[in-house]
This record gives structure tokens, C-alpha cells and sequence, in this order.
């Protein structure tokens, strides 16, 4: 796998952590839980408050990378470039996308992440929330 490639791969796995997700087994068998952890080059995951297929939870499990025949989200995630598209029309050439740690810079001052505002205020701050709120609601 080229390192772009690799990169991209990883970054994708990142963006489902802390996501629910179903891991399938090799052997056909189903978890559901949070992704809470992963380690690259073994493939192995833990998942927390993790149910199987006859509904036992179990709080804290880790499979080994060898077993995991699939990872499935189970949401759509968070369309974090689309956002910074939408504030590059408002604040053009003042928008940096940093989606390896998920967060748009506005302006340099204003911080924004999938969960809203995290840093900023002010009158271009507000508008930024009212694109993120209108942004969030057409989702």
C-alpha cells in the first residue's frame, strides 16, 4: 500500500473512533460497540460497551487483528471538509481544514470542530456558528 494511500486508510480509522461501529469476525460472529482504540500495524481494535450477537454487553473488549474480517460504521461521519467549504464562501482564503485532528481554523482565531464552536468569539464567530448550525441542520 503506497504511504498516501496507508495515510489515508489510518485517517479514516481515526474518524471512527469513539464512533459505534460493528466489527465482524472471520468466523461470522458480530460486535457492536464503541470504537475506543486501535493499533495500526497489527489491526487489532478494543471496543467499549461492546454487545454480541445474543445481546451480552460487555464492557471493555479487545479483538485480535487476525480475526476481523470487517469494521462497519453504523453512523455517517461527520462531513468536516464539506463545512469548510461552505466558510470558504463566507471567509474567503481565511479557512484552513486540519482534518487529521478534525478541526477548521477561521480567521486564525475561530476553532471548529464536528461539535461546533470550540474556540472564538465575536461578531465573526457568531457567523461562523450560524453557518455551522444551517450547515449541520441541511445534514
Amino acid at each position: 500500500m503506497s504511504s498516501i494511500a496507508a495515510k489515508r486508510f489510518f485517517e479514516e480509522l481515526v474518524g471512527l473512533l469513539q464512533k459505534p461501529v460493528i466489527v465482524v469476525t472471520t468466523s461470522g460472529k458480530r460486535y457492536t460497540g464503541s470504537l475506543t482504540g486501535f493499533d495500526h500495524q497489527s489491526m487489532n481494535v478494543s471496543l467499549s460497551d461492546a454487545r454480541d450477537e445474543g445481546g451480552k454487553v460487555i464492557p471493555k473488549m479487545f479483538l485480535n487483528g487476525n480475526i476481523i474480517g470487517q469494521i462497519l460504521a453504523t453512523e455517517k461521519p461527520f462531513d468536516l471538509k464539506g463545512l469548510a467549504e461552505r466558510l470558504e464562501r463566507v471567509f474567503p482564503k481565511l479557512v484552513r481544514l486540519h482534518d487529521d485532528i478534525g478541526v477548521i481554523v477561521v480567521m486564525d482565531k475561530i476553532r471548529v470542530s464536528q461539535e461546533g464552536i470550540l474556540e472564538g468569539s465575536g461578531p465573526a464567530a457568531e457567523r461562523v456558528k450560524k453557518i455551522y448550525d444551517i450547515f449541520v441542520k441541511g445534514k
